[in-house]
């Protein structure tokens, strides 16, 4: 079993496997081929003791999904694209970035408390507003993940969002990563990013009824002030949900996050859990770690990047 946890992300057509120092990546290319790149993340905070400092670590791992993620989860849109003759600039990644950051924050964090503020402005006691809040902060969620999941392109992202889970069980629990093996796991796993804001959300609702009802502005301001601090801490819990899931309490406070991944993973193709083994294979290796034995060796190809690109990766 491995020492390390991996995780990682779906893109488009394609898996991201986080290792302890580098990421890998792989997708399968609109010709049927698996293409595969990987990166260094042993730079900036990650590199120093106090990346890996409780709350801080949280921070990073937030950074590499945030930056690192999207950056190649546009690449991988990008791969795709370029089969039709269609290429994405990078002013075009940088402003898409930048509003969804914004919408973001402003979707989930800022427009339930005006809802809150609307509809029980004449309420005196905070708890009311606070219970508001955090309900239209759920429904928006809950809601947007129904919505997204029948666009047939998400649904495929879905399915290899199931592949990764269920690679990575394969290698926690010392099987041979191949499909067979693979296929036996179920596509839910504890430390997901979907289980990571089912945990932000329950935390923004106790951190933000600690400000209390304060004026709109100093309200609007602490809950963006609070979200990297409400993220750093999240991330604490759910690695401690992860490592004491066998314990009936932890599993039973930790449902709601593997409930919600009903709707955010589905079950893939042996295609897509092939790409998945691939990539976690490259992590595997960018790590100098072993591949379990017995595993498949899908036939795959390394990503022609360009040389800026190249240079950012090395």
């Amino acid at each position: 079993m491995t020492r390390f946890n991996y995780g990682g992300q779906a893109l488009i057509e394609g898996v991201l496997m986080r290792g302890r120092d580098a990421i890998a990546v792989a997708f399968r290319h609109p010709d049927g081929r698996i293409l595969w790149a990987s990166e260094d993340l042993k730079r900036g905070l990650r590199a120093s003791p106090a990346g890996r400092a409780p709350l801080v670590r949280g921070l990073v791992v937030l950074y590499e999904t945030l930056v690192v993620g999207t950056r190649w989860l546009i690449r991988s849109a990008n791969i795709q694209a370029a089969a039709e003759g269609i290429e994405i600039g990078r002013w075009t990644v940088a402003l898409t970035l930048t509003i969804t950051m914004g919408l973001a924050i402003g979707v989930f964090f800022v427009l339930p408390l005006f809802v809150a503020t609307l509809t029980t402005g004449s309420v005196e006691q905070d708890w009311v507003q606070h219970s508001v809040e955090g309900l239209v902060r759920v429904a928006i969620f809950l809601g947007y993940l129904v919505l997204i999941s029948r666009m047939s392109d998400i649904r495929r992202v879905f399915e290899y969002h199931g592949a990764e889970h269920m690679t990575i069980h394969a290698l926690e629990a010392g099987d041979p990563l191949t499909v067979d093996a693979v296929r036996h796991y179920p596509t839910a796993h504890p430390r997901c990013g979907t289980e990571f804001l089912v945990v932000v959300i329950a935390l923004s609702i106790f951190a933000f009824s600690l400000v209390g009802r304060q004026s709109l502005e100093v309200m609007v301001v602490s809950r963006v002030l609070l979200v990297p601090v409400i993220a750093a801490v999240g991330y604490e819990i759910l690695r401690f949900g992860a490592r004491y899931r066998a314990n009936p309490i932890v599993r039973a406070i930790m449902t709601p996050g593997i409930l919600v991944q009903m709707i955010t993973t589905k079950q893939p193709s042996d295609d897509q859990i092939e790409v998945a083994i691939v990539s976690m294979q490259q992590a595997l290796d960018a790590d100098g770690a072993a591949v379990p034995e017995g595993s498949e060796t899908p036939d795959r190809h390394p990503l022609e990047l360009e040389p800026d690109v190249r240079a950012a990766t090395a």
